[in-house]
């Protein structure tokens, strides 16, 4: 039997949710009772290895493909998850990519490669964002739990600590940090928008267990965010109503220590 959507639970849609932090954040908020999208790019094993992981936690799961550099693929995968799960109630961008280049490097910034991180990290963001925001505000009928909707966008904590490293990367979630104040002023009180910024919580690149290891430690605390730090940091935002327009570090306290390079660089 179908229940009125006020008796249904929350769902959550988590991009990049096959592998890594992504994966941690829907597996948390299935703990939690959500039903949870699993959106995946090319890893289409491990986001139904996720998916069954998820339903059996008791709630109800399903994968989603999109190429989120395609405009046409990120409009048709929220126009698909919003058809399958109507009690959709938060969305986290976590999907993201993270590919080297320094102004002052052999690596330069390009067009090509702005462009890349420009589309993946912040246009298909603010795209799935805004069509979060016309669900929620045309939907007739709604998730009665006391609960607003919700957008969260998966930064970095080296937005408050620059460095040079990474500077597409850097350029792409710089821009999708300013548009949480922009949107949450927008969205208002229909739907908030917050930020969830992470120190280095796994290995990156070619960066070895060792070397992430010294670099995990370098921070106020003696440690930095683990995926679970950051998944519960998502749901507590998810479930937090007077919340927006500002962003969370979660990052043991690494962005209080300036750093003229990336910190996988200051590690072997």
């Amino acid at each position: 039997m179908n229940l009125p959507l006020s008796q249904q639970q929350k769902a959550v849609l988590v991009t990049g949710a096959a592998k890594r932090l992504g994966r941690e954040i829907a597996l948390q908020f299935a703990r939690q009772g959500w039903d949870v999208v699993v959106h995946y790019g090319r890893s289409e094993k491990e986001a139904f290895e996720t998916v069954k992981q998820i339903q059996g936690l008791g709630v109800k799961s399903q994968a989603f493909q999109a190429d989120l550099a395609d405009e046409q693929a990120t409009q048709n995968l929220f126009l698909a998850v919003r058809q399958e799960f109507p009690n959709l109630h938060c969305l986290v961008n976590s999907a993201s990519i993270f590919e080297y280049d320094r102004a002052n490097s052999k690596t330069p910034l390009s067009s090509k490669s702005l462009q890349a991180h420009t589309q993946v990290n912040l246009a298909a963001p603010m795209l799935l964002s805004q069509l979060m925001f016309e669900f929620q505000k045309n939907r007739t009928s709604k998730v009665d739990d006391g609960y607003l909707p919700s957008v969260i966008q998966l930064l970095d904590q080296k937005l408050i600590n620059l460095n040079p490293d990474y500077l597409s990367y850097t350029l792409s979630k710089a821009a999708l940090a300013t548009s949480v104040e922009i949107l949450a002023v927008d969205f208002a009180p229909v739907l908030r928008v917050v930020g969830l910024a992470p120190g280095i919580s796994l290995p990156s690149g070619d960066q070895t267990n060792e070397g992430f290891t010294k670099a995990h430690q370098m921070t106020p605390l003696g440690k930095s965010s683990t995926p679970a730090d950051v998944a519960k940091a998502a749901v507590f935002l998810a479930e937090s109503n007077a919340i927006t327009g500002t962003t969370l570090y979660v990052d043991g306290g690494q962005h209080l220590l300036p750093s003229s390079r990336d910190v996988m660089f200051k590690t072997s």
